[in-house]
C-alpha cells in the first residue's frame, strides 16, 4: 500500500494523474482546492499560493521581514540627525540616556506593535478590531503616513538631483566663480583656475585666510543649495515658480518607489537585499576614508568626548527619548503593516530586538562617519568643529558636500554618499507607501481589490506625487520643513500613548499577554509585561510634557514664519489626532444599545471577528469566533488535549484503504480517502 500511494503522490507531483479508482476525480481535485484555498484565506478562483496566507500574501523569508523593517527604521534621520544631538548633548555621556531610553521605551514599544500586527495579519485599519472605538488610532496613523510621504519623497528627490550632478569631473559646488554666487561666497579652495598648481595653492591659502578672517561666510554648496537648486523666495507664501529640474527627480522618484511595490511585499521584499544593506557599505568605505583625513580624529572626538554634567539636564533625556521614539518608526503604522505580512508563529519578540538595536548602532556609526569627514573640514579651515557641524537638510546638502569637495575624486565620494542617502529614503518610503495601500486594501477586502492591489498602489503614488507638487516650488523648502516639523511630531506621541493605554487597559493586559503566547509559544517576558502597562507609558508622557515645554516656533536660517503658517502646522498636527475622538463619538452613536453607556461598553469590546486571520489558528476562546464571553485557557492543556488526537491519527490510517495527504500551503494537512 506504500508504494501505491508513493506513486500516486509522484504521479500528482509532476502534473500526471489517472483516474483508475485509486485517484480522486477532476472535479474532487477541484474541490479539495477549494477547501484548501478557503482554510488559508486565498480568494475564490485564484491558484493557491505558497503563502501561509494565500489571501494577503507573506514575506517569502524572514530575512525580508528584517531587512525591510531594518530600512524602516534606519532612515535620514539616523545620519542627519543623530550627530547633531549626540555632540549638542554631551557627546559620549548622551549615549547613556540614549540607550536607557531605547531599552525602557524603544525596544517595549517596537515589539508591541510588531506582536499587534503579526497576531491578526491586518494593516493599521484592521487591527483596531480589539476595540473598535479605537479605530481613529488607525486613521491617525495613516495622516500621519500620508505627509511623511509626501515630504520624505521630495527630500529622496534632491538626493537624487544631487547624485546626478554629481556625475560630472568637477562638483558644481566648489568654486565661488558660477553665475549664482553672491560677493559674499567664500570657497576652502579659493577660486578655480586651470592648469596652474601654483595659483591653486595660493588661492587654497588665500580662501582660507579671507573665510577665518570674515565675519559672515557663505560657502559655496551654502549658495548652489539656496540659489541654484531651490532658487528660494523670500517667504513661504510666495511660492514662485515650480522647480523643473526637481519636480521631473520627484517624478523618478516616485516611479522607482512603485515599481519596488508593483507586487507588494513579494517585489519589495527582494529589492530590500540591495536597499537596506548597501547603505552599511557606504558609509564603511566614507569611515574608512574619513579616518585616514587629517583632523578626523579631533572631529570624533569632538563626537564622542563625555560631558557628564549634562546628564542632569532634563532636555538631554528629553532628546533621547524623542530619537528613540521618532527613529523607530513608532506609531506611524509602519510596524503594525510590515509584521502583517508575517507568518502567524514567526518570533517577532526576536525580530524586535535585532532590529531596534541595529537601528541604534547604524545610528552610532553614522556619527563616526560625518564627524571624521566634519573634523577634516574644520581643520582646514583652522576652526572649531563647532563651526562646521549641523543637522538636517543642512548637513545632508551643504555641510557634508563641502567637505567632500576637500577630497581627492571628490565626485566619486559625492555619487557614493547621495547614492546613500536616496538607499536610506527609499527604505522608509516604501513602508510608508505599503502602509497606505495595505490600510485601504484591507479596509474595503473585495477579491477585486486584492486582485488589483497594484492599481491601488498606483493611485497613491499618483496622489502623492501630486501632493508632492507645492514642495518644488521655491517655497517648497519653507512648507517641508513646517510639514516635518508640525505634521509627526507631538501628534505620534499621543497616537501611540492611546495605544498602549488601549490595548493594555482596554482590551486587557492579561488577554493581550495569552494573545502573544498562543502566538510564539511563550508569553511576553515579564519585563516586557511591565514597560508596556507602566514604564512605555509613562516615557511617552513625558515625551509629550518635554515637546510641550520645549516648543518654538519653527525658524529657517533667518528666516522667521508668519503666524499664519504656524496655524496652518498646528492644523496639520491636530488632523491626526481629531481622528480619534471624532470616530470614537460615531462608533458610539451607531453601536447597538439604548442608553449611552450600553452603547459605550457594547464600542470598546472585541469585535467577534478579532483574533487570528486564519482558522486554523483560532484556538482556544478564538475557536467559537471571538473573545467575547469565552474563558481563556492556558495552552499548556490545548497541548495536553492534542496528544490523544495524535495518538489516533496512526489508527485512522491504517484503516484507509488509500490515503492521499495533500500539503497546504498554509502547513495544514487535509487527508481524503478513496475506496479502491
Amino acid at each position: 500500500m506504500e508504494v501505491d500511494r508513493k506513486g500516486v503522490n509522484e504521479e500528482r507531483a509532476s502534473g500526471t494523474e489517472r483516474n483508475d479508482g485509486c485517484c480522486p476525480t477532476m472535479f474532487e481535485s477541484n474541490s479539495i482546492v477549494a477547501y484548501q484555498a478557503n482554510q488559508n484565506g486565498a480568494v475564490p478562483g485564484e491558484q493557491v499560493k505558497k503563502d501561509e496566507n494565500s489571501r494577503r500574501g507573506n514575506w517569502g523569508n524572514q530575512i525580508e521581514f528584517v531587512l525591510t523593517s531594518v530600512g524602516y527604521a534606519v532612515g535620514l534621520g539616523n545620519v542627519w540627525r543623530f550627530p547633531y544631538l549626540c555632540y549638542r548633548n554631551g557627546g559620549g555621556a548622551f549615549m547613556f540616556p540614549y540607550f536607557i531610553m531605547l531599552v525602557f521605551c524603544g525596544i517595549p514599544l517596537f515589539f508591541l506593535e510588531l506582536s499587534f500586527g503579526q497576531f491578526t495579519s491586518l494593516g493599521c485599519l484592521g487591527v483596531w478590531k480589539v476595540s473598535p472605538m479605537f479605530k481613529g488610532v488607525g486613521y491617525g496613523m495613516m495622516v500621519v503616513s500620508t505627509y511623511i510621504g509626501i515630504y520624505y519623497n521630495v527630500v529622496i528627490c534632491i538626493a537624487f538631483y544631487y547624485f546626478f550632478m554629481s556625475m560630472t569631473n568637477l562638483l558644481p559646488w566648489t568654486y565661488c566663480n558660477n553665475p549664482w554666487n553672491t560677493p559674499d561666497c567664500s570657497g576652502v579652495l579659493g577660486t578655480y583656475r586651470a592648469n596652474a598648481t601654483l595659483a591653486n595653492v595660493t588661492a587654497v591659502v588665500s580662501g582660507v585666510t579671507e573665510m577665518v578672517n570674515r565675519t559672515k561666510r557663505t560657502s559655496p554648496s551654502e549658495e548652489y543649495w539656496r540659489n541654484y537648486v531651490l532658487n528660494i523666495s523670500d517667504g513661504i507664501g510666495n511660492f514662485g515658480e515650480v522647480r523643473l529640474p526637481i519636480l521631473g527627480c520627484l517624478a523618478v522618484s516616485w516611479l522607482v518607489v512603485f515599481l519596488c511595490l508593483i507586487r507588494g511585499v513579494k517585489s519589495s521584499g527582494k529589492v530590500v537585499y540591495f536597499t537596506a544593506t548597501f547603505p552599511y557599505v557606504v558609509l564603511t568605505i566614507l569611515f574608512i576614508r574619513g579616518i585616514t583625513l587629517e583632523g578626523a580624529i579631533s572631529g570624533i572626538k569632538y563626537y564622542l568626548t563625555p560631558q557628564w554634567q549634562k546628564i542632569l539636564d532634563a532636555k538631554v533625556w528629553g532628546d533621547a527619548a524623542s530619537q528613540i521614539f521618532y527613529s523607530l518608526g513608532c506609531a506611524w503604522g509602519g510596524l503594525i503593516t510590515m509584521a502583517s505580512y508575517n507568518k502567524f508563529h514567526n518570533n517577532c519578540f526576536r525580530d524586535s530586538i535585532i532590529i531596534s538595536v541595529t537601528n541604534c548602532a547604524t545610528s552610532v556609526y553614522a556619527g563616526f562617519v560625518i564627524f571624521s569627514i566634519l573634523g577634516f573640514m574644520a581643520h582646514h579651515l583652522g576652526v572649531d568643529v563647532s563651526q562646521v557641524a549641523d543637522h538636517g537638510p543642512g548637513l545632508a546638502f551643504v555641510a557634508y558636500p563641502e567637505a567632500l569637495t576637500l577630497l581627492p575624486i571628490s565626485p566619486l565620494w559625492s555619487l557614493l554618499f547621495f547614492f546613500m542617502l536616496i538607499l536610506l529614503g527609499l527604505g522608509t518610503q516604501f513602508c510608508l507607501l505599503e502602509t497606505l495601500v495595505t490600510a485601504i486594501v484591507d479596509e474595503i477586502g473585495t477579491d477585486w481589490i486584492i486582485r488589483n492591489k497594484t492599481i491601488i498602489t498606483l493611485g497613491v503614488a499618483i496622489v502623492g506625487f501630486l501632493l508632492g507638487v507645492p514642495l518644488t516650488t521655491q517655497a517648497g523648502i519653507y512648507w517641508l520643513l513646517l510639514m516635518d516639523n508640525y505634521a509627526a511630531s507631538f501628534s505620534l506621541v499621543i497616537i501611540s500613548c492611546i495605544m498602549c493605554i488601549c490595548i493594555m487597559y482596554v482590551y486587557g493586559h492579561r488577554n493581550y499577554f495569552r494573545d502573544v503566547e498562543m502566538m510564539l509559544g511563550f508569553p511576553p517576558p515579564i519585563f516586557f509585561r511591565i514597560c508596556w502597562r507602566f514604564i512605555s507609558p509613562l516615557i511617552i508622557t513625558f515625551i509629550l510634557i518635554f515637546t510641550v515645554i520645549q516648543y518654538k516656533p519653527i525658524t529657517y536660517n533667518d528666516y522667521v514664519y508668519p503666524n499664519w503658517s504656524l496655524v496652518i502646522g498646528f492644523c496639520m498636527a491636530l488632523s491626526s489626532v481629531i481622528c480619534i475622538p471624532i470616530y470614537a463619538l460615531f462608533k458610539i452613536a451607531t453601536s447597538d444599545g439604548s442608553t449611552f453607556l450600553e452603547r459605550l461598553k457594547y464600542s470598546l469590546k472585541p469585535d467577534p471577528s478579532w483574533g487570528p486571520a486564519l482558522q486554523e489558528h483560532r484556538k482556544g476562546r478564538y475557536a467559537t469566533g471571538g473573545p467575547e464571553g469565552v474563558e481563556v485557557r492556558p495552552l499548556k492543556e490545548e497541548l495536553k488535549e492534542k496528544e490523544p488526537e495524535k495518538e489516533k491519527e496512526p489508527e485512522k490510517e491504517n484503516k484507509d484503504d488509500i490515503g492521499l495527504t495533500i500539503q497546504g500551503s498554509n502547513g495544514s494537512t487535509l487527508n481524503t480517502t478513496h475506496s479502491a
